[in-house]
């Protein structure tokens, strides 16, 4: 592994500060500050899965808008009746690492604001609706009170574990208790915390109250194994679910897009053919293989893999992944890379991602996590603006006319066009939004909003927010240190004049 390359904290602030007033005027972020170790590259895999079905590799150029496989190649395991139900998945709403237990944090998900909370009488996250029952305030903007209740900002209302009203300041001691009425309450969501990521289902009524019992969110092995490195980072998109889901599903695009970020600097022309197969495709996702390694898509979010295959320096493995004789072998050397898309509105998602590894775990124990940071979000910049306008286009041509509209021949678009074919028959062509939304697109801010990264991410992350709040205070010390040199200069330059004069 290569050794990491230092950066600066200056770097950082050029990166990740805020855009000075007013809010529509953004800095462009200045990018200097790459990782000590190359970005890892967003190209997906899985452990090697098992199937007895035909393999499907890339739609002719000749099918019609219809998501047809090639002729004498199945790949689907389906009922005719089968659909997905948006409202029946659990979804994260964010990493463990990026809440602060003192305060509430707002969030949007699938169109539904949400508070999540620490719940210290508990000793659980949980996840509410962000609206006061009394005059729907954002429960978000409030605090957790002294009795670890959370608390509106706007006229006090007290909330406990499960959404009921605890207290209601204006009303008398002596009248009736109204803060035991129904209408007080706020709506809780089931909760839960899966792979150090809190997780919600989007449904409020009590008849959901135990679906943990019957249907738990997805569950990545490796992110709780503490032989794993497994940072997280989060980042919010300026672009929806679909089109962030199938751009981590593209490999062929690493090179081009990422160009000399991520030590592809091969010749722009310089792409190669890609052999993808997808072994099953059906409601929940589908499993597929780019050797050496293989990926998955877990519907609707979590889209995972490894590109390293199985390797254990020439070692045979056992089917339980652990070498015959582990005493003389050295372990499978594993890398895992995770990518959690969350559909927050039209035109909006937000990212977590992780990579966990088994090997050179010390790195992450030593190099601070927004160093990391830096790099990864450099790779996400790089093709965000033309991911924007891509999903307009999509948009202006109808997600309906998706395979009509775009010329997909080749094995490399493989994962893509079996995203948007599950997208298509199982789950309506898009990301059902109820009643909340149209569908419409939101306008197009200026370039320089769109890669902003600190209202994106900064504020979101609290590695980087320490870090940049860090660099405040060491600037403003610089600063006074620099105006008290001068102040002290001029003063002995004065004294000194003074001095020559009176020798006169």
């Amino acid at each position: 592994m290569e050794t990491l390359r230092a950066s600066s904290f200056s770097s950082f602030h050029r990166s990740f500060a805020p855009p000075s007033l007013p809010r529509t005027q953004f800095d462009k972020p200045i990018l200097h500050l790459p990782l000590r170790e190359k970005p890892i590259s967003p190209l997906p895999s899985l452990h090697s899965i098992k199937s007895k079905s035909k393999l499907f590799t890339a739609i002719s150029p000749s099918v019609s808008t219809e998501f047809a496989d090639p002729p004498g190649q199945e790949t689907e395991v389906e009922r005719s009746d089968e659909k997905f139900d948006w409202y029946a998945q659990w979804y994260p709403v964010m990493p463990v690492c990026d809440l602060d237990k003192r305060a509430p944090h707002g969030k949007k998900v699938m169109g539904i604001d949400v508070v999540v909370w620490w719940d210290r009488n508990e000793g659980e996250w949980k996840v509410f609706d962000d609206a006061c029952p009394h005059r729907l305030a954002p429960l978000s903007e409030g605090r957790i009170d002294q009795c670890g209740r959370l608390q509106c900002v706007y006229h006090g209302w007290c909330f406990g574990s499960s959404g009921e009203c605890k207290f209601i300041p204006q009303a008398p001691t002596d009248g009736p208790p109204i803060h035991t009425n129904k209408k007080a309450c706020v709506a809780a969501y089931p909760s839960t915390v899966q792979n150090d990521i809190v997780w919600f289902w989007p449904n409020s009524d009590p008849q959901y109250k135990d679906i943990l019992t019957k249907k738990k969110p997805p569950c990545i092995p490796e992110l709780d194994d503490p032989s794993y490195s497994r940072l997280m980072g989060n980042r919010d998109i300026p672009y929806g679910y679909e089109v962030l889901a199938e751009n981590l599903m593209d490999p062929a695009h690493v090179p081009y897009a990422h160009y000399g970020i991520m030590g592809a600097k091969a010749d722009r022309e310089g792409g190669r053919p890609l052999e993808i197969s997808i072994e099953k495709l059906d409601v929940n996702g589908f499993t597929a293989k780019q050797e050496p390694g293989a990926y998955n898509f877990i519907a609707p979010c979590i889209f995972y893999g490894s590109p390293m295959g199985s390797s254990s320096n020439g070692s045979a493995a056992s089917s339980t992944g652990t070498t015959e004789d582990s005493s003389s072998v050295t372990p499978q050397r594993k890398l895992l890379l995770i990518f959690i898309c969350i559909p927050v509105s039209p035109g909006n998602s937000r990212l977590i991602y992780s990579f966990p590894r088994n090997f050179a775990v010390w790195i992450d124990r030593i190099v601070p996590r927004w160093i990391f940071h830096v790099g990864q979000n450099l790779i996400l910049d790089s093709d965000l603006y033309l991911l924007h306008v891509e999903e307009r286009k999509i948009m202006d041509a109808g997600v309906s006319n998706w395979q009509k509209a775009c010329f997909v021949p080749t094995k490399s678009d493989a994962l893509v066009i079996s995203f948007r074919k599950w997208l298509k028959k199982y789950a309506g062509g898009q990301t059902d939004w109820g009643t909340k939304f149209t569908g419409a697109l939101p306008p197009t801010p200026p370039k320089e909003q769109l890669m902003d990264r600190y209202w994106s991410h900064v504020v979101n992350c609290r590695s980087c927010s320490v870090a940049y709040k860090g660099l405040n205070a060491l600037e403003i010390a610089l600063q006074i240190v620099s105006i008290a040199s001068i102040a002290i200069v001029a003063t002995s330059k004065q004294s000194m004049i003074s001095a020559v004069t009176s020798l006169w």
